[in-house]
C-alpha cells in the first residue's frame, strides 16, 4: 500500500587502443624532451665557454625543459586515468549480477485441475509445476540484497488463483494483534508480502490488493480512483516461519469470482509483487516491476508486469 539504467563506463573494445596510444604518446615526448635538451646543449656548447654575458642559452635550456616536463606529466596523468577506467570497467564487465537483479517482466499460473490445500510448509506438489519469479531490488530496480530475496509463484483453476511466496529476511517487524479472524488494517506498516492484481487492464486504475505478514495476518483491498474498499474475498492463507533459517513463506487461495466476474484464462491480466521490511524509516521497499518512483510508492499501475495463464493440461 506503499505510496535504469545505463552503466557509465568505456567500453573495453575502445579502452585497448587508448590505453596504448597514451602510452605511445607518453613515451614519445620523454623521447623528445630528451632530444631537444640535447640539440640545444650541444649547439651552444661554444657560446657557454665564451664569458658570462652569454648564459641566456642555458635559461633557454631550462625553460624548455620545464614545459616538455609539464606536457611529459600531463599525458602520464592521461594514461593513469585512463588504466584506472580500464580497471573499472574490466570489473563491471565481469563482476556478475545477483540472480535476483533482473527478473522478467510476466509470470505465468500454471493450470490445476483441481483444488490443491494449502501448506506453507509443506507444499503441495503442483507448485513444482509454476515457473517462480524472483526480485530483491528496491522500487526503483536499485540496490538487490539477496538476503531480503522473494520468491513468487502462481497456480490457477476455474476457481482459485493460487499465489505462493518464499521469502527470505534480516529482521522481522509485525503487529502483535489483529481481529479474529486475522485481518489487519495497515498491514503495509509492518512486514510484508504484497500482490497486486488487474484482471482488466484496461482499466488501469482499478485492481485488488492482497497482503500477508509473516505471522499470518492479512488484508484485501478494492483499489479505484480516489480511494479502497475492504474487498471481502474469502481468500484463503497459509504461512509459515522459520526464524533459524530467516525464512518464511505463505499461500494464498483467491476466489476467481472475487476478482473478476468473467474469468477467461485467455486474457493476459496486469500485476505486480512487492515487500516491505523494516522497523524505521528508510524500510526496505521492494519490487518485481519497478515503478521507479522518487520516494516509495506501489501503486503505479503503468509499472506492473504481464500475469498469463497456462493453457488447461499445460503446466507452464
Amino acid at each position: 500500500m506503499i505510496g535504469i539504467a545505463g552503466q557509465d563506463r568505456l567500453p573495453l573494445i575502445l579502452v585497448r587502443p587508448i590505453v596504448d596510444s597514451a602510452i605511445v604518446v607518453a613515451t614519445g615526448h620523454v623521447a623528445y624532451f630528451g632530444q631537444i635538451e640535447y640539440r640545444i646543449g650541444c649547439h651552444n656548447a661554444q657560446s657557454l665557454a665564451l664569458g658570462a654575458g652569454v648564459d641566456y642559452p642555458d635559461l633557454a635550456v631550462k625553460l624548455i625543459s620545464l614545459v616538455m616536463l609539464a606536457r611529459m606529466m600531463k599525458h602520464i596523468l592521461i594514461l593513469k586515468t585512463v588504466i584506472l577506467l580500464s580497471s573499472v570497467a574490466t570489473m563491471s564487465q565481469t563482476m556478475p549480477l545477483s540472480k535476483c537483479a533482473t527478473t522478467p517482466s510476466e509470470i505465468v499460473a500454471s493450470y490445476v485441475a483441481s483444488e490443491i490445500s494449502l501448506n506453507a510448509e509443506h507444499p503441495a506438489t503442483e507448485w513444482r509445476t509454476a515457473l517462480p519469479v524472483v526480485f530483491c531490488s528496491d522500487w526503483q530496480g536499485k540496490n538487490p540484497d539477496e538476503q531480503r530475496e522473494t520468491e513468487v509463484r502462481a497456480l490457477w483453476s476455474a476457481q482459485t488463483l493460487y499465489l505462493r511466496f518464499a521469502c527470505r529476511y534480516r529482521e522481522l517487524f509485525v503487529f502483535a494483534d489483529s481481529d479474529s479472524n486475522g485481518r489487519r488494517n495497515h498491514l503495509w506498516d509492518r512486514d510484508v508480502a504484497e500482490a497486486f492484481l488487474q484482471p482488466d487492464p484496461a482499466r488501469e486504475h482499478y485492481y485488488r490488493e492482497f497482503e500477508v505478514s509473516p505471522n499470518g495476518m492479512w488484508i484485501d483491498l478494492d483499489i479505484f480512483p480516489g480511494g479502497l474498499a475492504d474487498l471481502k474475498s474469502g481468500m484463503k492463507r497459509s504461512v509459515f516461519l522459520d526464524d533459524k533459517q530467516q525464512r518464511w513463506a505463505a499461500e494464498l487461495a483467491i476466489p476467481m469470482n472475487a476478482l473478476t466476474p468473467n474469468f477467461d484464462p485467455k486474457a493476459v491480466w496486469r500485476a505486480n509483487f512487492y515487500r516491505v521490511e523494516g522497523k524505521k524509516e528508510p524500510r526496505t521497499y521492494l519490487a518485481w516491476r519497478p515503478t521507479n518512483t522518487s520516494e516509495p510508492n506501489f501503486h503505479v499501475p503503468a509499472a506492473f508486469g504481464r500475469l498469463r495463464f497456462a493453457a488447461a493440461g499445460k503446466g507452464r
